[in-house]
């Protein structure tokens, strides 16, 4: 069988290559193309492109960068024609994927399509829903309210859990001993409190300095920054003061130590939760970009892990928000001891909500029996 996966960014490389892992099980025979990172080329025959080449930020990334995208349109719709998948698999991205998943339904291509890890249309575009359904055979849904929401318009979806929950079991078998990461990198005794500004430049550019406003109120702590592999030194090197760690490619070792944490919003707030550590959800997009979404975004929280358990568990601190006064003072109440102990119930909650490792597993398991099923009536 012959395979096409298509995702937009780190995240969904790192599912999509699990996901791949259980499909080979399932079917021996499975040759991969795709669109993604690392993790999917290890597992893939064929890359068809990188996504350092197709992941843009942000709606002046995609902006300053239309050209691109455009000729990444037609590649993508001429490579399909010439590979000739028998499935279709898309991972999130909804402006690109979306496209190219109602292209492949009017070609003559008979071609299975699935989306996996779908869309925020719950949090805006909610009309997506009917286009995502219109244009894609089977949808699997990896947050527990989604397959609500798409039933509340009709649709029926399969929950399988998220995969972070797989990946996550998978990194901790790895973790280094905490005292051996500690003397390896020099840690003190002093309490550790990480900093997680993102992984993209803008990211790091706009967060970072702030995050860095509360090293000085906190002289009996250690802090440090866990660095990502895609973005050059010199970039945190114009930020960091010298007491201020800086670590690459150690993301799930500086959790694992961890006492809390000061986190851009997105999958890392999940991550940072399901290693029990306390936080503050950081997110600064800029004050034009906050303005316009906020006319178009209607969900009461931007942290995966307040909208998974329907409240406020952890302290989100939005754009005029995220100033130095209210990072010093929430940042104290993590280590408030009852404070401490309500959020840790809450990481529990989520853990149950989020729905055990399996879903790798799950997910390949409903496409293969899927597209047997789809042979057999043809």
């Amino acid at each position: 069988m012959k395979y096409y996966i298509i995702a937009g960014e780190a995240s969904g490389d790192m599912h999509a290559a699990n996901m791949m892992k259980q499909i080979k099980q399932r079917d021996p025979e499975a040759y991969f193309r795709v669109w993604g990172g690392d993790k999917m080329a290890e597992q893939a025959q064929e890359l068809a492109k990188h996504i350092r080449e197709t992941s843009f930020m942000g709606i002046f990334g995609v902006l300053w960068n239309l050209r691109t995208i455009k000729r990444n349109f037609r590649f993508c719709e001429e490579d399909i024609e010439q590979f000739k998948p028998d499935v279709l698999i898309l991972i999130d991205n909804s402006g690109f994927n979306l496209r190219i998943a109602k292209y492949v339904k009017l070609s003559q291509l008979d071609t299975r399509v699935y989306y996996y890890i779908l869309p925020q249309a719950w949090a805006w575009k909610r009309k997506r829903v009917h286009t995502i359904h219109q244009w894609t055979d089977r949808i699997f849904a990896i947050l527990p309210f989604e397959k609500a929401f798409y039933k509340s318009y009709g649709y029926d979806v399969d929950f399988v859990g998220h995969p972070i929950m797989d990946a996550l079991a998978q990194e901790k078998k790895q973790l280094a001993d905490k005292e051996t990461f500690r003397l390896k990198y020099e840690f003190s005794e002093k309490p550790v409190i990480a900093l997680l500004p993102g992984s993209r430049k803008r990211e790091i550019q706009t967060k970072l300095p702030k995050m860095l406003q509360v090293v000085k109120h906190f002289p009996n702590h250690q802090f440090v920054v866990a660095g990502s592999r895609t973005v050059d030194e010199s970039l945190y090197a114009q930020f960091l003061p010298s007491e201020v760690k800086l670590i690459f490619g150690e993301h799930y070792n500086i959790l694992n130590m961890a006492d809390a944490a000061l986190v851009t919003s997105g999958t890392a707030t999940l991550e940072t939760a399901l290693f029990n550590v306390p936080q503050v959800v950081c997110y600064k997009p800029g004050w034009l970009t906050y303005h316009l979404m906020k006319r178009i975004i209607s969900i009461k929280y931007i942290s995966m892990v307040n909208l998974i358990l329907n409240k406020e568990s952890v302290k989100e601190l939005i754009e005029s928000g995220l100033n130095e006064g209210k990072m010093v003072g929430e940042l104290k109440l993590l280590f408030d001891e009852t404070h401490r102990a309500r959020i840790l119930e809450d990481y529990k909650l989520l853990a149950e909500k989020l729905g055990g490792t399996g879903a790798s597993e799950r997910v390949a398991t409903l496409m293969i029996e899927d597209i047997q099923n789809h042979s057999q009536r043809n």
